[in-house]
């Protein structure tokens, strides 16, 4: 018996080497980048903007950075950005991105959400309340922003896809990192129990390694990670464009691919006993 789902047209195109490769395919599209002004973040931005999505960038406070990304980004590329001010803790602030999905006039197509926080005690000054915070900022928040605003996608017309940030110190083990690293594993769990649960929602997580820009930069600066690069267990440090083009590739409108992860550290989880 025949499929009832198989595509004759297309089967027959691809008996000739016709292929479909869609170029800038978020073009007029409205993208979500929380976290957008972050070091990370404004790498996806300015990728996504040299695309011509229409954006809407989230900060948590600091709103001069903010207004000079957007401008900065507007005078390269003539794209649309708008922008979201508050902390992911706050319970207001996903009404507030949905209410700027909803004022957007292109259709909804990602999300990509970046806020998170290094959450750096030692393991003697570890108790509830640094425990909590750290859960508030690298777990709790960006989940029910994903949820508020995958709700959306999935209940619009084409559905959309969702991109959760975590880090390699949650797929491998990393001395001191306990505060920072239990939150963002359970981010990713997270992430896999969204894409069963959502039919038209791509869920992935991108888990960036030592890079020059975001969190890690102030220990790469110091020379925490000089070793790995002395010993070749990773060719250079991380680029914020590294991560960018991570989460474009999880953004793309026809994309094949949820509940996965891609830990974009240059091989560091793999080979860090050479350090």
């Amino acid at each position: 018996m025949a499929s009832q789902f198989w595509d004759e047209k297309r089967a027959e195109r691809y008996s000739q080497f016709r292929y479909e490769f869609p170029v800038n395919s978020l073009r007029q599209k409205t993208v979500v980048v929380a976290g957008g002004s972050g070091g990370l973040g404004a790498a996806a931005v300015a990728l996504l903007a040299a695309e011509g999505s229409d954006l809407i960038v989230g900060y948590r406070a600091n709103r001069p950075r903010a207004e000079y990304l957007r401008s900065a980004l507007q005078e390269q590329f003539r794209c649309e950005i708008s922008l979201v001010e508050g902390d992911l803790a706050d319970p207001k602030v996903p009404e507030a991105y949905l209410a700027a999905v909803q004022k957007s006039g292109s259709p909804f197509a990602g999300v990509a959400i970046f806020p998170g926080d290094p959450a750096r005690v030692t393991f003697d000054d570890l108790n509830r309340e640094t425990v909590n915070a750290s859960l508030e900022s690298n777990y709790t928040g960006p989940l029910l922003l994903a949820k508020a605003l995958g709700t959306a996608l999935e209940r619009g017309e084409n559905g959309g896809s969702i991109v959760l940030l975590s880090t390699m110190q949650a797929i491998a083990v990393f001395p001191s990192s306990l505060n920072y690293a239990a939150p963002k594993a359970a981010l990713i769990q997270a992430a896999k129990i969204l894409a069963q649960q959502w039919n038209w929602v791509r869920v992935n997580v991108v888990a960036p390694g030592a890079t020059m820009t975001g969190m890690a930069a102030t220990s790469i600066q110091a020379g925490k990670y000089d070793r790995y690069v002395a010993t070749n267990a990773i060719e250079r440090f991380g680029r914020p464009e590294d991560v960018a083009r991570a989460v474009r590739f999880f953004l793309e409108p026809d994309n094949y691919i949820t509940g996965q992860v891609i830990t974009v550290d240059g091989g560091l989880t793999l080979r860090r006993d050479r350090g």
